[in-house]
């Protein structure tokens, strides 16, 4: 967990000096050049205007905003299955993890370089990519910086209203942040379920939706707004997927339970 929240921040910062380069008042057309530009910024506010047109009236950016939300996680959803099929693997492998630890538990560099070799082994054994869990950041950062480019910079979202807040401006009532910190709080705590806990964990559980709220309170709306949609799909795809996962760890350890009392 101190690794991906490092990797986190590392992406962050990578990201948003890649993006720094473009001016942020500069409004954002089909002639605009650059690679962020072209291929991250223009097709977000394309997407952005002609979605909206589809829903029309004075709701149609912020409509706009959930709808393309939801198409981008139906996009990814293979890779976040793969993910959560990787950490499953990996919390029942955990016992045999911990048998080589002990085995290999000196701190010599023959040792370590034993334990890194059988660790791989074991890894590949049953297809586990210690990586899998960072693919969707490393996809969503991008997208999430992309979206405050094309918000900031799409001349026909400003001055647009979804409920009670204005999409290019920060929320004013401070609702969406503290739903933003909310909802990744919930996401967190929902994929966490039927992991070993440890003081690390729990963190980074409290810490990722403090960084949310006060990112959320200095930034356009429409970004919270995609945070708050893109949690709730994350909560309801966890909900489905890994409470039927969590049924078959149950009943696999009470199977193993019952075994050793006979």
């Amino acid at each position: 967990m101190k690794k991906k929240f490092i990797l986190i921040i590392g992406l962050i910062i990578l990201v948003s000096l890649l993006s720094g380069c473009t001016e942020i008042n500069e409004p954002i057309t089909k002639d605009s050049e650059g690679i962020w530009n072209e291929f991250i910024v223009y097709p977000l506010s394309w997407l952005i205007i002609n979605t909206a047109k589809l829903f029309g009236g004075s709701w149609g950016y912020g409509m706009a905003i959930i709808f393309i939300t939801i198409l981008i996680r139906f996009a990814i959803l293979p890779i976040m299955l793969k993910q959560m099929k990787s950490m499953k693997a990996m919390q029942l492998i955990q016992p045999e993890l911990e048998k080589l630890k002990k085995k290999y538990s000196s701190k010599d560099a023959i040792t370590q370089q034993k334990f890194q070799q059988e660790q791989m082994l074991l890894l590949q054994k049953y297809d586990v990519n210690p990586m899998a869990g960072c693919f969707p950041i490393f996809i969503q950062m991008p997208i999430l910086i992309g979206f405050y480019h094309a918000i900031m910079r799409t001349e026909e979202i400003q001055g647009h209203t979804f409920l009670w807040f204005e999409l290019a401006e920060p929320d004013r009532l401070f609702i969406l942040p503290i739903l933003a910190g909310l909802m990744t709080f919930l996401q967190q705590k929902i994929t966490m379920r039927g992991q070993n806990s440890n003081p690390q964990m729990q963190m980074f559980l409290w810490i990722m939706p403090m960084m949310i709220i006060i990112f959320a309170l200095y930034v356009p709306a429409a970004l919270p707004l995609y945070w708050i949609v893109g949690n709730i799909f994350s909560i309801v795809q966890s909900y489905f997927v890994k409470t039927p996962e969590l049924a078959d760890l149950q009943k696999a350890t009470n199977a193993k339970s019952g075994g050793r009392k006979k």
